[in-house]
């Protein structure tokens, strides 16, 4: 036991292979962020961990996790299998729906890049009961055949420079029938790495999942 609370580096069983995962759940949390990471990724991606870090000083319990193995992640297509993703996100919610310290928490998914495809068609599978979603500079367009099986509030986050993807996160938003909004950093781009830009958007992250993680 941490002064936060758990903290557990743990191995997620999932088709076959072995997943690594960092699981925390702060004490008295009741909500728990489940990250999906985009493409090239991982579990040790600084800017996920970042709004993990503002999550847990928040009160809300985190795991980030490898979607892919080391030796599938070489192959660049499997980066990009987002039903074999969307898999994966599933069955690890599943697993900490198993383990005790988490059985009883709400669950949301904070979704990046590609991730959040998987996020949205997570959200959409009648079993996994999701309860919030947050994408971040998503590519929301690569779920855009199942949004109206979306019954989770949803959030937005994208950059104002980010053009191309600005405007799929607009008609996706524009097509949800849930609880939704749009949140556009003005100035930032895919990466959100200008000077408070990310700050931006774990503070919205944050103010979600609070909200709707009960």
């Amino acid at each position: 036991m941490t002064p936060d609370g758990t903290h557990t580096v743990t191995e997620i069983p999932v088709d076959e292979v072995t997943l690594e995962g960092e699981l925390v759940v702060p004490p008295e949390s009741t909500g728990l962020v489940v990250f999906a990471h985009g493409s090239g990724s991982s579990r040790h991606s600084p800017r996920n961990n970042f709004v993990a870090e503002r999550l847990r000083e928040r009160g809300l319990a985190t795991l980030l996790f490898d979607l892919l193995t080391e030796v599938e992640d070489r192959h660049r297509e499997n980066r990009f299998d987002i039903p074999r993703l969307t898999d994966r996100l599933v069955a690890t919610t599943e697993w900490v729906r198993e383990r005790p310290e988490t059985s009883t928490h709400s669950i949301g998914y904070f979704g990046s890049s590609t991730g959040a495809a998987a996020a949205l068609r997570g959200a959409a599978r009648p079993e996994t009961a999701i309860d919030a979603v947050v994408s971040r500079g998503g590519r929301v367009d690569m779920a855009a055949d199942i949004v109206d099986d979306v019954t989770a509030p949803t959030l937005l986050v994208v950059g104002g420079e980010d053009e191309s993807v600005r405007k799929l996160n607009r008609e996706i938003y524009e097509a949800l029938a849930v609880e939704r909004d749009l949140r556009i950093v003005e100035g930032a781009g895919h990466l959100f790495d200008g000077p408070g830009e990310l700050e931006t958007v774990a503070d919205h992250a944050a103010d979600w999942f609070t909200t709707h993680l009960e």
